[in-house]
């Protein structure tokens, strides 16, 4: 029996800290995507805003990085976490369970700037160009609207939830949507 499980959201919403809980409970190995692209962009030198301003330009990037994803989640039994992870696996028809996690917008920035440091000002003017150059980029690809929430077997909100009990309600959702393994 093959479990896999996508978690995806906008960054700040807490998908790593609950990919690395589900981790754990559930023992399936858990790969962030965005791994994958921050690895490309080290590899040719550039920084995240270089990297994405190069993707907007060509598609191809893109394309060879989410065929990585759909590899891997072709191969199944494991957490994927990334935006485009859900949306992939429901285009390609791989069978998964795909969960969004949303958070408020003010909340999102003020773990940013914790996570990351910085002022909210900046952090909330990096985070907006980046998260309006992949919104354009997924949509000119892929015809992707990340607002569009009906491919998703769970949202969630972690705006005032803990991340155990973020877990809990998708291993609740997993009992639900997969047989006993």
């Amino acid at each position: 029996m093959t479990l896999t499980v996508t978690i995806g959201g906008l960054p700040g919403t807490g998908t790593s800290t609950l990919c690395k809980l589900l981790e754990q409970e559930l023992q399936l190995p858990y790969v962030y995507a965005g791994a994958i692209f921050r690895e490309e962009a080290r590899r040719r030198g550039l920084t995240l805003q270089e990297f994405g301003a190069l993707c907007q330009k060509d598609p191809s990037i893109d394309e060879a990085l989410d065929d990585r994803q759909i590899g891997l989640l072709r191969k199944g039994n494991l957490i994927l976490e990334g935006r485009l992870s859900g949306w992939l696996a429901a285009r390609h028809r791989i069978p998964a369970f795909k969960v969004w996690v949303t958070c408020d917008s003010k909340e999102r920035m003020r773990r940013l700037v914790q996570r990351d440091g910085g002022d909210l000002e900046s952090q909330q003017k990096l985070t907006e160009a980046r998260e309006a150059s992949e919104a354009d980029r997924y949509r000119r690809y892929y015809g992707a609207d990340l607002n569009d929430l009906s491919r998703y077997d769970l949202v969630l909100d972690s705006t005032r939830t803990p991340p155990e009990e973020l877990a809990r309600l998708v291993r609740e959702g997993l009992a639900k949507h997969v047989p006993a393994r």
